[in-house]
């Protein structure tokens, strides 16, 4: 039986990211949904990124695209710097690049182009990166950057009494949208947890793999899920993002 996993925040860590996919029980026929943010923080987002290019040809995958991402994409595209990328960081994703000059600089941009903002599937499941505010869905965003960058949908299904009647005219109309809803962009660890998080329908997969905590990955169907071991002792001589 094909299963569907989904994985958290990268963040350039490139050693956790395969650690994970090692200890999931994944077949060929299996796809695999990332949640954003493979850049930015730990020393291997280049690496990340070639070894998602390499991974697409083996494996079905479906990359959505996080906010780190489109500010990566920009700064291959146009060489946009914001400060505020560069403080979140962009600095340590620079420096990959610079280092691995036999990378393809194309190639990784084309790699960006193709990612989603989200991703439906047939059980009318929703994979997002960040979340989104529109009462129709986020097909209806007006920002469409508002999907890469929204903490009210988490903040929102936090909130919601969990003994709300779906049918109560107090239920929140996004939540109803969806069967289950997977993010990642607000790490669990702000909540200290280091685990996956379920409010509501929704699904919190970036479980802190930026900061000191882990990276993992969930079966959708049965909510197991695998985690790699912290951020921070794989790679012992580095800060990550602060």
């Amino acid at each position: 039986m094909k299963k569907t996993f989904v994985i958290g925040d990268i963040h350039g860590g490139l050693k956790a990211l395969k650690q994970v996919l090692e200890k999931a029980p994944i077949t060929k026929e299996d796809t695999l949904i990332f949640l954003g943010d493979y850049v930015d923080g730990w020393s291997e987002s280049s690496e990340v990124i070639q070894f998602l290019i390499d991974l697409e040809k083996k494996q079905h995958c479906i990359f959505i695209e996080g906010n780190h991402d489109l500010w990566c994409k920009n700064w291959l595209k146009k060489a946009e710097k914001p400060l505020v990328w560069l403080m979140h960081g962009g600095e340590e994703t620079i420096k990959s690049y610079r280092v691995n000059m036999n990378i393809s600089l194309q190639e990784h941009l084309d790699f960006f182009n193709r990612m989603v903002k989200f991703y439906i599937d047939d059980e009318n499941r929703l994979f997002i990166h960040a979340g989104f505010t529109s009462t129709y869905g986020p097909q209806h965003e007006k920002n469409i950057e508002t999907l890469n960058f929204d903490r009210t949908l988490w903040e929102l299904a936090l909130a919601t009494q969990k003994d709300l009647d779906e049918e109560h005219y107090y239920y929140p109309k996004r939540l109803k949208l969806f069967k289950e809803i997977f993010i990642g962009h607000t790490p669990t660890t702000r909540f200290s947890v280091f685990t996956p998080m379920h409010a509501m329908n929704v699904w919190n997969a970036d479980t802190g793999a930026a900061f000191n905590g882990k990276l993992s990955i969930m079966d959708i169907d049965t909510n197991e899920f695998w985690q790699s071991d912290s951020l921070p002792s794989l790679y012992p001589n580095e800060k990550g993002r602060n």
